[in-house]
């Protein structure tokens, strides 16, 4: 039986279970049947290692849930960082990580063969040249290193100009301080405070969605084929029911829900010739294909139909048609004029009317009104009718109606008074 690892090679394998036990939590050891018994103790070791002070054990019949209880509020950086440092190491690659640093802190360049030379002569560390020009080129890849040509060689040198550039403009620290707790891609630069031995005494985030770096290694690919203009094949895990599948797609924008802080993929279906949203939560693994030819033209069709977004769902009764809502609202004039300017304010586009004194009419075209039924819901005990193009949208509303009013015994306790 293998020793028990703190650290883990795939940091998708992790994802999967930081976000059970962060986002939906309470779980106990049984919960888990997709994994087996050892799996899931190897996990909840590591979490308990890397994020000890935040776990929370609720003892209950049969065991007891664990979870992450973290108040933003309160720290001056994202716990979850510490799982982006998890990974996997060799005792060759951590030998040669510092060996070739080392040797190159002088500032000069050398070859793969002159570091594998100098490794067996200046430590003793004999290694097959292969092996040392692959950590090479994966470092120069990295940004560590710098290669060039030289002749009809190639060499190698030690890229310090950032971290000199960092550590000379101390204001910068601020900035990274910030950066960390506000911005997509924090780990970086939480990193690089780390390499200036600095950390945050400024900031502090109200309301921060910490779960949301886990989601950064797929934003990144998500961007880099965005920025390219290529297509790409999404492997994708639902949320609800648990089932993979692939998805071809080409990528057009990043959403951000300013309610919840999810992220959205906003992709073109080819196979259906449609507009549709991935969360980013849900997205496993994202592969590079091909060059997109029409991609200008899909940005330039999306443009045109984001107006006609109420959320992310381009899903509408018709296909290719929009739906149309028209809500008569009541508020009483003038002391009540609050809630005709947040119908302005929040109807997305939406037209207000005054159709009589103290009465008010919106209405609005879009592609799913089943994503306006929360905010719909807002004005309850003012909204004189709802109709819907969509009568499943107008039945849905109605029937959540009826449905408070039975919860509470309205239509019972009118009969009674009058009685």
């Amino acid at each position: 039986m293998s020793d028990f690892q703190e650290l883990i090679k795939s940091f998708s394998k992790i994802r999967e279970y930081v976000r059970d036990f962060f986002v939906y939590g309470f779980k106990t050891r049984s919960d888990f049947k997709d994994k087996s018994p050892r799996t899931y103790d190897n996990q909840r070791r590591r979490l308990e290692s890397w994020l000890g002070p935040y776990v929370r054990k609720d003892y209950v019949p049969g065991g007891f849930n664990l979870s992450l209880a973290i108040d933003s509020n309160l720290l001056d950086t994202n716990p979850l960082f510490q799982v982006w440092k998890t990974k996997s190491f060799t005792d060759n690659d951590i030998q040669l990580h510092f060996f070739i640093l080392d040797l190159l802190q002088e500032g000069n360049t050398q070859t793969a063969e002159e570091i594998t030379d100098r490794l067996l002569t200046d430590y003793e560390a004999l290694f097959d040249i292969q092996t040392v020009r692959r950590k090479c080129n994966a470092y120069a890849k990295e940004g560590l290193l710098k290669k060039q040509k030289s002749g009809k060689s190639v060499v190698f040198s030690l890229d310090n100009t950032l971290m000199q550039w960092l550590k000379s403009n101390k204001n910068l620290r601020t900035a990274l301080a910030f950066f960390q707790m506000a911005g997509n891609f924090g780990i970086i630069a939480n990193q690089l405070l780390e390499q200036m031995d600095a950390t945050n005494q400024i900031f502090r985030v109200k309301h921060s969605f910490f779960v949301h770096t886990l989601e950064d290694e797929i934003l990144f690919d998500l961007l880099q084929a965005m920025h390219k203009q290529m297509a790409i094949k999404l492997e994708i895990k639902s949320s609800k029911t648990d089932r993979e599948n692939m998805v071809h797609c080409i990528p057009l924008q990043i959403f951000t829900s300013t309610r919840s802080g999810r992220r959205f993929l906003c992709a073109f279906l080819g196979s259906s010739r449609r507009f549709t949203c991935f969360r980013l939560d849900t997205v496993k693994h994202v592969f590079l294909l091909e060059e997109a030819e029409d991609y200008e033209e899909l940005l330039a069709k999306l443009e045109r139909n984001r107006p006609h977004l109420w959320g992310v769902s381009f899903q509408s009764t018709e296909r290719h048609h929009l739906d149309r809502l028209t809500m008569t609202v009541w508020a009483l004039e003038p002391t009540e004029n609050y809630i005709v300017e947040r119908l302005k304010r929040e109807g997305r586009g939406g037209t207000v009317t005054r159709t009589a004194r103290n009465t008010y009419q919106y209405e609005t075209e879009v592609f799913d009104c089943n994503e306006m039924l929360p905010w719909i819901r807002t004005f309850i005990g003012r909204i004189l009718s709802l109709e819907c193009t969509a009568k499943s949208v107008e039945q849905r509303f109605y029937k959540d109606l009826q449905n408070m009013y039975q919860m509470y015994d309205i239509n019972d306790s009118t009969d009674e008074q009058n009685e």
